[in-house]
């Protein structure tokens, strides 16, 4: 009867019309089909709702639903400070979920809801266990504001015009990377040449020692530099470091079995041979890239895998 009641009260078809009843355990807030508990503080039924693949900026706070205690905050995920954070819509993770919760809300809208917890943790963040704070049969309260929604095929489209201009940039930086190269070699008067992947070699110090082969584990100091004399990275100041030769970039690799134990040399090396159209960090795409390289130490690869830094 109580059913009954709840469906067919004039009050009860407004709640309807958000497939929901009114009969939520929990004081002040209505309860949806799907067991989701929401009440809204501000919300504009006529304006469009957020649906599965938009784009969301909105200020969250999750807190424990028992004593209202702060587990999560879009403060701390805010790039810039503010607590809006750009969120991406997927599809609902459990019945009754935040996101089923979202997808109920508009543009500028706030509501807060009431979630199981167990649910949110395991499915929504996959996570492997509960934190130590939530129990079993907890709940959390979320309260979201929707700051802006950029629809599914606003997002596309941008996508496709961000792909285009990255790959127009990438066409003019490839353009550039040659001429920006001549250039460096001919103001420096640098008359090696180059060998046949590209790689300038350049010795300063002549070693003693044995050449590594492609195999080995080498030590090194190192200064990489953009063409500009920008320093990416360098390990002067710090401790050098150690790595299979075969696990850098092919540069490196190459440029390393030229040089024997207790040498100095300088590399140029092409994006080629380097970080390629992606570039990789503070290194552009399609850089050419300057090393000044001490060699320290070699010795034969141990037995099993290894790893090894990239030098930036």
């Amino acid at each position: 009867m109580k059913k009954l009641i709840c469906l067919f009260t004039p009050l009860a078809m407004a709640a309807l019309f958000l497939g929901s009843c009114s009969d939520s355990k929990f004081d002040g807030y209505a309860r949806a089909e799907n067991g989701l508990h929401y009440k809204f503080f501000k919300h504009d039924k006529d304006a469009p709702t957020a649906k599965e693949g938009d784009g969301l900026n909105i200020r969250y706070i999750i807190m424990n639903q028992k004593n209202d205690s702060v587990i999560l905050d879009s403060k701390n995920a805010s790039p810039d400070g503010s607590g809006y954070y750009n969120f991406g819509l997927t599809k609902s993770s459990f019945q009754g979920s935040l996101e089923d919760g979202m997808m109920m809300m508009g543009k500028g809208d706030s509501a807060s809801f009431i979630i199981s917890a167990d649910s949110f943790f395991l499915k929504t963040l996959r996570a492997n266990e509960l934190p130590k704070q939530i129990k079993q049969g907890d709940h959390l309260k979320a309260m979201i504001r929707i700051k802006d929604i950029v629809s599914k095929k606003e997002l596309e489209a941008n996508q496709k015009k961000q792909m285009a201009e990255q790959q127009a940039m990438a066409q003019e930086m490839e353009g550039k990377e040659t001429p920006a190269r001549d250039k460096y070699l001919a103001d420096n008067k640098i008359t090696a040449k180059p060998t046949a992947s590209g790689l300038y070699y350049i010795e300063v110090k002549k070693g003693t020692g044995v050449s590594p082969k492609e195999t080995d584990i080498v030590k090194v100091h190192y200064t990489g530099k953009l063409l500009d004399g920008t320093v990416f990275d360098s390990s002067t100041g710090k401790d050098p470091i150690e790595f299979p030769l075969n696990a850098v970039i092919k540069g490196w690799t190459e440029g390393l079995q030229l040089m024997k134990k207790g040498g100095k040399a300088n590399f140029i090396i092409p994006s080629s041979i380097g970080y390629g159209p992606q570039g990789g960090g503070p290194i552009p795409p399609y850089s050419t890239l300057v090393f000044e390289v001490e060699l320290l130490d070699v010795k034969p690869a141990p037995a099993g895998p290894q790893g090894a830094p990239q030098p930036h």
